[in-house]
């Protein structure tokens, strides 16, 4: 946030991105068999009364606001302690000044032994807490700020949210638009609330007796930034400014500076007047009508009034761009399945399109709570991105996953130090990071290995999305040095004539010691399709084939399994059943991949297995898609259905479609794309699956599944 442009660059660059305002998703089926307005709006989200868990929210994947039942920010005490309201972007970081004690401090990496080598890890705290905990917070996604309500009782008192009555919400998910309605004082208030598709832009719509009678006015307020789940500190009011820059009547540009960090809003409105109340604090009123609008603008750079859109047309583009997403890309339809668990499926299904849109298609990879609220101090975990993102390519939505690639190309150049620090070859990628792509230090994080292939797994989907020359150009150093560092990772033990991956190693069940663990299952299936997709990818560009990466093809470790089954990895106790808590990952081998090197009847009885013996309670939210990806491909349909729908604390969903985990984690985004991906293999078949309608569910009649607008040849490769 710390890059900023003259005003005059700036209103050239609005100007162009004007012609963006009506911009749609990609892929486009409008002549659809399906009535796919019925289908999203009989999902439409509903509330009647104040729901902490399930506040309902707008954007477009850079920027997004949530509400509570006013379709404002009027009291965020009411959700503080379950989903704070927030208003985030994909730029909105900051970045707290490090403190004089730890002043050009580096932190210390701790050694493990690699086969006789040593090799640096940044995972424990080696004497360095306050280093270390700096480290992990920063930088943090900041609230941009609250607007909300104020509302004044006939006492002169400011409104409870115990005074609100006669609640009724809902948002529209074809137009993409929350229309809330309430009583105040026995007078009503509606309200529409959306966010432009195309800007970083908030439009509210205000109609009540209230407006013209000085009762409602909108504030809007400014806070400190903070590393938690609110993303804001509200009682540090000397720790930042807020400049109003400019003012009339209708229009109010206030800069904002955090330490370093700079950004800008610009507030306007056809019907109201601003003015400053405090010094973080501002206030709309109304011109004497009863009605008020404003549009409001949030942007890393320097900000200007002119070519802003008004509220009105934000409305108009959001209707033009949410309608155009619902009948492109694919949709699947479970209305005329008998079994009663369908409606709620189909709802979560729908549900989890629209959040993952707004939470899960911007420029980077997202935090596991979206442009929500704060997890992980708004960092993103790489090894998330593929259940947040991948199932956009399936849904023929490949623009949304697209949009966060590029992202890895700028980082690259620090993914390829991070391997040379290590004594490896290629790009190693982070885990836990944010838009520097620096590596956080982790007890766990940096020993993690299966967020490495992803990139190649992307660059896959794009290509046999799009198989053209442009494609290859666009990934192929991607695909190149990932595939290098996994090349170099992997150690030659020569007198089992064999590769090995670890130790140390943390596989994607987390629980395992790294210095006592290695070849997992799931990341040496991954290993064996990464360098396999990578060899592809030299052919197709007229390169020949790496010999290193067939040698380690032909000797990589096979599977380790016993006692019949797979196991977590080839130094795990016994069988699984001792650590039978967190990710059941040795499943993702033949679910998420398409098991090159599995056993059927292995993964079949290793499924059996995890579905009557796994701690269900201490699990995460993609591991319920993840099973049901498995048990499709071994010929269990009705096991993957039982586990989509498994009744289990964190398999919940609300109101709002959002997948609840914990206090700290009341949104968990990779179990809804974790969930499209599922349903859209589910319904459309995988790499040698039956050939008839929707092969991973139940073909007893107990299931009709109606599916259109899926790239089928994507299909026959997954």
């Amino acid at each position: 946030m710390k890059n900023r442009i003259s005003r005059r660059e700036f209103i050239g660059g609005l100007a162009a991105a004007a012609a963006l305002a009506n911009v749609g998703s990609a892929g486009s089926d409008s002549l659809s068999k399906i009535d796919r307005f019925a289908l999203v709006s009989r999902h439409d989200p509903i509330i009647h009364k104040f729901e902490p868990l399930s506040p309902l929210s707008v954007g477009n994947g850079e920027f997004a606001f949530t509400c509570d039942v006013t379709g404002l920010q009027t009291f965020p005490e009411v959700y503080a302690d379950a989903m704070p309201l927030c208003t985030m972007s994909q730029w909105g970081w900051h970045t707290t000044p490090r403190p004089a004690s730890i002043k050009g401090a580096i932190f210390k990496p701790t050694a493990y032994d690699n086969y006789g080598r040593s090799v640096p890890y940044i995972t424990g705290k080696t004497g360095q807490d306050e280093l270390y905990n700096w480290l992990r917070e920063n930088p943090h996604r900041l609230h941009l700020g609250r607007i909300g309500f104020r509302l004044v009782k006939i006492d002169g008192t400011l409104a409870a949210a115990s005074d609100i009555t006669a609640i009724e919400q809902r948002l529209d998910l074809w137009n993409g638009i929350i229309y809330s309605r309430f009583r105040f004082e026995d007078e009503s208030v509606a309200v529409r609330t959306a966010v432009h598709p195309a800007f970083d832009l908030l439009a509210i719509a205000v109609e009540s007796r209230l407006v013209a009678a000085g009762k409602l006015s909108i504030t809007i307020k400014f806070p400190y930034a903070s590393s938690t789940i609110q993303a804001a500190q509200w009682d540090s009011p000397d720790k930042h400014r807020s400049d109003l820059w400019y003012q009339n009547s209708n229009i109010a540009v206030i800069d904002r500076f955090l330490d370093s960090d700079f950004y800008s809003t610009v507030f306007k409105s056809s019907s109201g007047s601003f003015e400053q109340k405090r010094p973080h604090e501002f206030l709309l009123r109304g011109n004497g009508t009863a009605t008020l609008d404003l549009s409001g603008y949030f942007t890393p750079q320097v900000s200007n009034s002119r070519a802003l859109p008004m509220a009105s047309d934000t409305f108009s583009a959001s209707e033009s761009y949410w309608r155009k997403f619902w009948t492109g890309g694919g949709t699947v339809d479970l209305s005329e399945t008998k079994d009663p668990r369908a409606k709620e499926l189909e709802r979560r299904v729908v549900l989890s399109q629209y959040l993952t849109a707004i939470n899960c298609s911007g420029s980077m990879p997202p935090q596991e709570t979206g442009l929500t609220c704060n997890s992980w101090y708004g960092k993103f975990h790489l090894e998330m991105h593929w259940w947040h993102a991948a199932q956009f390519a399936l849904w023929n939505r490949l623009s949304m996953l697209e949009k966060s690639l590029a992202w890895y190309g700028k980082i690259l150049p620090s993914a390829k130090e991070r391997a040379q620090g290590q004594g490896y070859v290629g790009a190693r990628w982070p885990k836990m990071t944010s838009a520097d792509g620096r590596d956080s230090p982790s007890p766990i994080g940096p020993l993690l290995i299966w967020q490495q292939t992803h990139p190649i797994f992307y660059a896959e989907l794009v290509y046999v999305n799009n198989p053209t020359a442009a494609s290859l150009q666009a990934y192929q150093e991607i695909v190149h040095e990932t595939a290098r560092f996994m090349a170099s990772y992997a150690y030659f033990d020569e007198r089992a004539n064999r590769y090995v991956l670890g130790p140390p190693v943390i596989p994607a069940q987390e629980n395992h010691p790294p210095r006592e663990t290695w070849n997992p299952t799931f990341e040496l299936e991954y290993w064996h399709f990464g360098l396999t997709t990578a060899q592809k990818w030299r052919k197709r560009l007229g390169q020949k084939r790496d010999p290193k990466w067939d040698d380690i093809l032909r000797k990589l470790s096979p599977l380790p399994a016993k006692d019949g089954v797979y196991l977590a990895h080839e130094n795990c106790p016994q069988t699984f059943t001792e650590r039978n808590k967190d990710h059941p990952s040795m499943l993702a081998a033949y679910g998420v991949l398409t098991g090159e090197k599995v056993d059927r009847d292995t993964m079949s009885r290793t499924l059996k297995k995890v579905m009557k013996e796994w701690d269900w309670a201490e699990t995460w939210g993609w591991d319920y898609p993840m099973t049901a990806m498995t048990a499709a491909r071994v010929g269990e349909p009705a096991m993957a259905i039982d586990a989509l729908l498994l009744d289990t604390p964190k398999n919940h969903y609300a109101i709002s479609g959002h997948n609840y985990q914990r206090p700290d984690l009341p949104l968990y985004l990779p179990g809804n794309g974790g969930l499209l991906y599922a349903i859209a293999l589910m319904a459309n078949g995988w790499k040698g699956s039956p050939r008839r309608n929707a092969p991973g569910f139940p073909n007893d009649g107990s299931w009709t599944v109606r599916s259109e607008g899926f790239n089928n040849s994507l299909f026959q490769t997954i």
